[in-house]
Formats: C-alpha cells, sequence, structure tokens
C-alpha cells in the first residue's frame, strides 16, 4: 500500500478537473473581505499540488503553500515556475499541526477538505492553534470540511476516474461510530514504455460537526466564527455536502 497521495499525486490534477478551481478562488476572495485588516499575504495550508495557491498569487496574494507531501509540492512547484518570478509563492514541507512561519501572515485558507485528513480531535485543535499563532491581529482563517451527510451518502459507494494515461478505481467505507471513511483507491498508470503501472493506495478522512469545530476554534482564541453552505453565503443546509467555515483573530 502506497503512501497517501506519494502515487496520486502526478495524476491528482488530471482526476480532480470539476473541483471548479477558479470559481473556489472567487469565493474565498469574497470571504477574505471579512479580515479586520488588508489582506495582503495568504498561507495555502495543505496547498496540495498547488493550484489554488497559484491562482491566488495569480490575483495579487503574496503567497505561501504549506503541505507535508513531498511529491505534491514538486508538482506545485511546477506550477509555480509559469508564474512571473515576483508572484512566484513561497512552497514549505509542513504538517499542519506544527505549522511554523518566518512571520505571521494576514490570512489562512484550507481548501479541498484538507482539514479531514486530521482525523484526530486533538490533531485539528492543534492544527487550530497553529493557525492562530501565525496569523497577524485582525487576519482571518477561512477553511472548508466535507460533512456528515456527504460520508454517510458515500457509504458503499465505488467510484471510477478515468484519463488518457490514468485510470483511478475507488471506494469509500463510512464507520457512523468514529464518523470516519476509508478510500480505498486502485490507480493505473502508463509508463512511458506503453506498459500500465498499478498502485494502491487508502486514504481517511473523518467528520466534525458544526459544535465540535465552533468549540475548538472559540478555544484557540478564535472570534466571530460563521458557517456557510459550499460557495454560498447562506447557512448550510441539513443536506450540504461540503461547508466553509471562516474565524477572525481579534
Amino acid at each position: 500500500m502506497s503512501g497517501c497521495y506519494e502515487a496520486l499525486a502526478g495524476c491528482y490534477d488530471a482526476l480532480t478537473g470539476d473541483v471548479q478551481y477558479e470559481k473556489r478562488a472567487a469565493y474565498l476572495t469574497r470571504l477574505l473581505r471579512r479580515a479586520k485588516r488588508r489582506v495582503e499575504s495568504v498561507l495555502d495550508l495543505a496547498c496540495g499540488t498547488g493550484t489554488m495557491t497559484c491562482l491566488l498569487a495569480e490575483m495579487g496574494y503574496e503567497m505561501i503553500g504549506v503541505d507535508l507531501s513531498e511529491d505534491m509540492l514538486a508538482e506545485a512547484m511546477n506550477k509555480a515556475y509559469d508564474l512571473p518570478e515576483e508572484r512566484r509563492p513561497l512552497l514549505l514541507q509542513q504538517s499542519m499541526t506544527k505549522l511554523r512561519l518566518f512571520a505571521p501572515v494576514d490570512a489562512v485558507v484550507c481548501c479541498l477538505d484538507s482539514l479531514n485528513y486530521l482525523t484526530s480531535p486533538k490533531a485539528v485543535q492543534s492544527t487550530f492553534r497553529r493557525v492562530y499563532e501565525n496569523l497577524q491581529s485582525g487576519g482571518i482563517f477561512v477553511f472548508d470540511v466535507n460533512t456528515v451527510y456527504k460520508f454517510e451518502q458515500l457509504d458503499g459507494q465505488v467510484f471510477l476516474d478515468e484519463t488518457e494515461d490514468s485510470y483511478c478505481v475507488w471506494r469509500a467505507a463510512y464507520s457512523r461510530r468514529s464518523r470516519t471513511i476509508t478510500y480505498g483507491m486502485d490507480l493505473f498508470r502508463k509508463r512511458k514504455d506503453g506498459a500500465w503501472r498499478r498502485t494502491l493506495e487508502e486514504h481517511r478522512e473523518r467528520a466534525y460537526t458544526r459544535e465540535e469545530l465552533t468549540q475548538w476554534l472559540s478555544d484557540a482564541d478564535f472570534t466571530d466564527i460563521r458557517f456557510f453552505g459550499d460557495l454560498s453565503r447562506a447557512e448550510p443546509g441539513e443536506t450540504e455536502l461540503r461547508m466553509y467555515v471562516s474565524a477572525l483573530r481579534p
């Protein structure tokens, strides 16, 4: 079994073409206006292959991208080199729970259910504290999470993603007791010699409730905590698949 994102990194972008990155980047910028200070520097926490990081850099933000996966950061670095030198983000390999920047930033974003990958409540609480400590006063923290409802709907489902040189079958199994979902991924990638290489990966996420997230953000001293539906300014509904959260450092 391959490590998380070790094999998937090279074809992650091709398999996630329906994410609507541009639309989500525009949505994030609207939420960032809730900050009590002018947002110039932004940290993209768990930046993955850097698509969102580079989009926000193109919008004029001074970007830092942090991810634990060396393979994902390598993909992000390739994208960064396509930007003008003055717009290229700084990329760092760090864990969310041990985040430490050279200087605090005006905003932190954490996108595409990266926080769900922290399957321990203590890890989420530690991440919230580290984000708070690396934010400027008046700065804003914006993140999104997959909901309990979404995981319940995914239980037992089998999905197929296919491109010209990759083929991925993934199966979802959800535990209501622990609120964790396990994705077993069977990934085939075409090599340069035309042969196909098979790799197995296992990904695990945990769902967190609004009450838990609110309590832990409050414990980390965040204020003005608000929840939104996916790409919406309205409250998330009962059948929301993804919800966004914003919180301020006073």
